[in-house]
């Protein structure tokens, strides 16, 4: 029969709706989606080639440290003015560290390596070094290859200069960012709503938005395990009374914000000074630390697992990379990177043709007997 003037059609099946979104999906990607993707690759491209990891780690940390406080204070000029205050604590800090770092460091090299070399030799160890000239010369002949990246003291000084002149421009531009986060600041006046500008802007704005969520993810979970164990470490360093508790604790803390290598810089720190004291409190320090770090397992399970979902080899190539492209700043962008990639690409259906398994995927050994 026939179906009357006006009346309803058939409705769809729910196979035909899926198979609308699915193709809503894989082929309807608008150009200004694409086009957000292609600037943000474009950024952190450039980013890595022009070295300017350092601006955009503080640009988003900066960012991050804004709108935490705007949380607890609510009034944004507010909150500008205590941050203004912990950005100055902050250099403050770093500057009264760093003196104390490169005054107690060399120290703690004399003291610690011929209590070193004592213990290796009354052990039978193999050191590929004597003494405290010794170590030095060794560590030169292994980075000499590597002096061309170092360059004289003028360039090294502009180069300084230069990375803090861009960490101003960025928190400048997050405190700008914190004020209104909008790129198209005249939306109203365009004579055309839906013109091609502001979709674009907004979709450039979605990228920008998921990649600092992902920052703050890696940074919060890294500043959560990095403040446990700074606390941990710190309880026994007064408890041993260890000298130089401060350079200790300060490293530590830093160290604490790099994945995994941030725990193995400090801890030969650690063992280094404990053998200023003994050699039974450098083993002392490595148990303890050993312990420590098996607890971390379980925080690193929890707060690392449940947040970022990245394993550790990919990590680690992660990091490798980082600091090639970036140097420090890469190590700690790299993760933050990952975990964008894996929050994006987790949103994106596959192609019909690619199911993803049900069961995860072992790659056999090469070796296994057959």
């Amino acid at each position: 029969m026939a179906r009357q003037a006006g009346a309803p059609g058939p409705r769809p099946n729910a196979d035909s709706l899926d198979n609308e979104v699915r193709k809503r999906t894989l082929n309807g990607m608008t150009k200004p989606a694409r086009f957000s993707y292609a600037v943000l690759a474009g950024m952190l491209i450039l980013v890595g080639y022009l070295q300017l990891g350092a601006p955009l780690l503080a640009l988003l940390f900066s960012y991050f440290v804004l709108t935490k406080l705007s949380r607890f204070i609510g009034n944004k000029w507010l909150t500008l003015a205590l941050f203004l205050l912990v950005v100055a604590g902050l250099a403050y800090t770093a500057g009264h560290f760093t003196r104390g770092a490169i005054v107690a460091l060399p120290k703690i090299a004399e003291n610690a390596i011929p209590a070193i070399i004592t213990y290796a030799q009354e052990h039978d160890f193999n050191l590929p070094f004597t003494d405290f000239e010794g170590l030095k010369a060794h560590t030169l002949d292994s980075i000499k290859d590597e002096a061309h990246y170092l360059g004289d003291a003028a360039k090294v000084m502009r180069h300084a200069s230069a990375t803090f002149v861009f960490i101003i421009i960025a928190i400048v531009a997050a405190v700008s960012l914190f004020f209104n986060s909008r790129i198209d600041l005249f939306r109203e006046t365009h004579k055309l709503r839906n013109n091609l500008y502001s979709v674009c802007c907004d979709e450039i704005n979605k990228r920008f938005g998921e990649f600092y969520r992902s920052f703050a993810t890696v940074i919060g979970a890294q500043m959560a395990i990095s403040c446990i164990n700074t606390v941990l470490t710190a309880t026994f360093v007064f408890a041993m009374r260890l000298p130089y508790a401060p350079v200790i604790i300060g490293l530590t803390f830093l160290c604490g914000l790099f994945p995994i290598v941030g725990n193995v810089i400090s801890n030969t720190v650690i063992v280094f000074i404990g053998f200023t004291v003994s050699p039974r409190v450098a083993i002392g320090a490595l148990i303890f630390l050993v312990v420590v770090h098996k607890l971390e397992y379980f925080l690193n399970s929890k707060i690392i697992g449940d947040r970022i979902r990245t394993p550790i080899w990919l990590t680690l190539l992660g990091l490798i990379i980082g600091e090639k492209l970036m140097g420090v700043p890469g190590m700690i962008l790299s993760p933050v990177v990952l975990n964008y990639l894996r929050v994006e690409m987790s949103k994106v259906e596959a192609a019909p043709a690619v199911v993803a398994a049900s069961e995860p995927v072992v790659i056999d050994p090469i070796d296994r007997p057959r």
